[in-house]
């Protein structure tokens, strides 16, 4: 698709590498750092896992949930092509401005009670966690695809991940995820 796309067919070499491994290390950190929260939202909100095993229509929507709970990647730099006014501030053309994700997630204007993961939230898919617009993640569906497996895989076998201890976040300003996690899987009752 790279090589074929009006917008990406004439990189260079290394424009191209770069791209990819951008794919690779993307593709690992956010859906990696996703499903590793679940130990910690089903410690918080046992009644949302609850939720799941009555109600399995709601997997889609709580892969989503979890996207946007965890926000696996912090933020991201963009610099302006033009000037824009936003919010009563003006933006010039070439200012560097930082999109951070993590804020617009826990907006309680548009997530009401954000800090608390909500399996059947109803606008959990609004979520910013792969950017937006022709910047939105390439990836994004596999990466909801592969929660969905999850969730339905440890939900068919009757497996409920639960945090043991707490965690340990990687020191970095933009993944937002876990170098250590104490956590069980548990039969469910």
């Amino acid at each position: 698709m790279m090589i074929h796309s009006k917008a990406t067919r004439d990189m260079t070499p290394p424009e191209y590498l770069g791209n990819l491994l951008l794919l690779i290390v993307g593709g690992n950190d956010t859906t990696r750092n996703s499903m590793s929260a679940l130990p910690l939202v089903n410690a918080a909100w046992p009644e949302e896992w609850a939720k799941l095993r009555a109600d399995r229509e709601l997997i889609p929507n709580a892969a989503q949930e979890l996207i946007r709970w965890q926000t696996p990647l912090a933020h991201m730099r963009r610099t302006a092509l033009q000037d824009h006014e936003i919010g009563g501030k003006t933006i010039r053309a070439g200012d560097k401005i930082v999109l951070w994700y993590m804020s617009g997630n826990r907006d309680e204007t548009m997530f009401a009670d954000a800090e608390r993961f909500v399996a059947d939230r109803d606008n959990a898919r609004r979520h910013l966690a792969f950017g937006f617009g022709i910047h939105r993640c390439v990836g994004a569906r596999l990466a909801e695809l592969q929660l969905a497996i999850l969730l339905e895989t440890l939900l068919h076998r009757g497996l409920k991940p639960m945090a043991t201890g707490a965690p340990e976040r990687v020191n970095n300003c933009f993944v937002h995820g876990y170098r250590k996690l104490p956590a069980r899987l548990e039969r469910a009752a």
